[in-house]
């Protein structure tokens, strides 16, 4: 679980360096609101036509190479961001990584199916997804100092070793539960045991066209882009609203994104476990009772719809955190959610991929849109508010059309008491 919190962590690391040196790059090339929000979005152009191929490719050679051949590629292509002379290679550098980035949910979907059971897939699904939240978090405050220290250039620098120093890693130990050496024959049975709990093992591996079918998979991954929107818009915007409306500078922005960030990681951690044991209480995961979770979630993420009405600086940083934490958790456990619903295991590569996707199509307007609603307002209110209004509606999705099963031919998992570690 901690290997791919951290791929993630860095993943979002490269991702948020843009978002940290923005306001430099803006005032040396010149760069509009537009034409920021454009950069913002460019990886994402990229990754979402990416994700489907890599969910097909991590399902076919496995999460090692695909998930190593990626950070590899998106490593270097933050260094070349580094080295950009202007608008146009600033958009090639950034559309690269995003391509070579596309690798890291299928990947690590694939890896939470290896070797997560059942009944922990919520808070191995939350260590997945919540370096989505660390990563910004740390990012923030190391390429905040960086680039205060040093310039916008050696904050992309830094992200791209801290990504090779991680594949290091990465290649070094990372094993499928069947063959690691650094777990006991004890827990290797019950992982083997306990991972395959209400699904068919050893199922064979169903087509996209067959997922693609399946009503709920639709939802969770509609559901995914109503929460990444407001994700995004976060991600790559809020370090430019604190230093352009609150008047902060690169450190002190740095951390005051930072916080919400790390309370989020740290709230959605300690949720979803708390979800898996009220899961576990109640039948256990596959009964697809989750939904609820992350329709609460979802709600939560929600409250960012007062931003507009709210002036002082620590109620809106208060706003955003719980919004996080909203964002955090229900987004970790749509994730689970799919998961559940889930027929064939081996099929958790294309699945994650289709929601992801999903997620992320809403995801690259995000930045765009931002870009045009501070344009034509002046103001960020806007782009809260449709972030608020998108999150209500992906809420109104989950709870109403994710009920069926996800898959073709084989039967729907059966209700099972969570397993328990002797």
């Amino acid at each position: 679980y901690i290997g791919i919190f951290l791929l993630v962590v860095f993943n979002y690391v490269d991702r948020v360096a843009l978002s940290v040196a923005a306001p430099a790059i803006a005032a040396e090339y010149n760069l509009s609101p537009v034409q920021v929000g454009y950069l913002f979005s460019a990886y994402l152009w990229t990754y979402v036509v990416c994700l489907i191929p890599c969910g097909f490719l991590t399902d076919r050679y496995g999460a090692k190479v695909v998930n190593g051949v990626g950070v590899l590629v998106w490593s270097g292509a933050t260094i070349l961001t580094g080295l950009a002379s202007g608008f146009v290679s600033l958009l090639g550098s950034r559309m690269l990584m995003g391509a070579a980035e596309a690798s890291t949910y299928p990947a690590g979907g694939r890896v939470l199916r290896d070797w997560a059971p059942r009944s922990e897939f919520g808070l191995a699904a939350t260590m997945l997804n919540s370096g989505g939240y660390a990563g910004p978090a740390f990012g923030t405050l190391l390429l905040g100092w960086v680039v205060s220290v040093h310039g916008w250039r050696w904050g992309f620098y830094t992200a791209g070793l801290l990504g090779l120093v991680w594949l290091v890693g990465w290649l070094v130990w990372y094993r499928g539960p069947e063959t690691a050496t650094f777990v006991g024959e004890d827990e290797r049975a019950f992982i083997l045991q306990a991972r395959d709990s209400g699904a068919k093992s050893g199922g064979s591996a169903e087509g996209f066209g067959v997922l693609l079918r399946s009503r709920s998979m639709i939802a969770v991954a509609v559901t995914q882009g109503c929460a990444v929107y407001t994700q995004i818009v976060f991600l790559t915007w809020l370090p430019s609203y604190l230093a352009n409306v609150k008047h902060m500078s690169i450190v002190k922005s740095g951390l005051f994104t930072a916080f919400p960030y790390f309370a989020a990681t740290v709230l959605a951690w300690v949720l979803a476990h708390l979800s898996d044991r009220a899961l576990a209480a109640e039948g256990g995961s596959s009964t697809g009772r989750r939904r609820r979770i992350v329709v609460v979630s979802m709600l939560s993420a929600a409250v960012i719809l007062a931003a507009p009405f709210v002036d002082s600086t620590p109620m809106i940083l208060g706003l955003i955190t719980i919004s996080l934490t909203g964002l955090a958790t229900g987004i970790s456990l749509n994730i689970a959610l799919a998961a559940d619903l889930l027929r064939s295991p081996a099929s958790a590569g294309k699945a994650m991929a289709i929601q992801i996707t999903g997620g992320n199509m809403f995801g690259l307007i995000a930045p765009i849109a931002t870009g045009y609603i501070i344009a034509a307002t002046g103001s960020y209110d806007l782009a809260f508010v449709a972030g608020g209004v998108l999150l209500v509606t992906g809420a109104v999705i989950t709870l109403t059309l994710t009920h069926a099963p996800i898959g073709g031919d084989l039967p729907a998992p059966a209700v099972v008491p969570a397993l328990r570690r002797a």
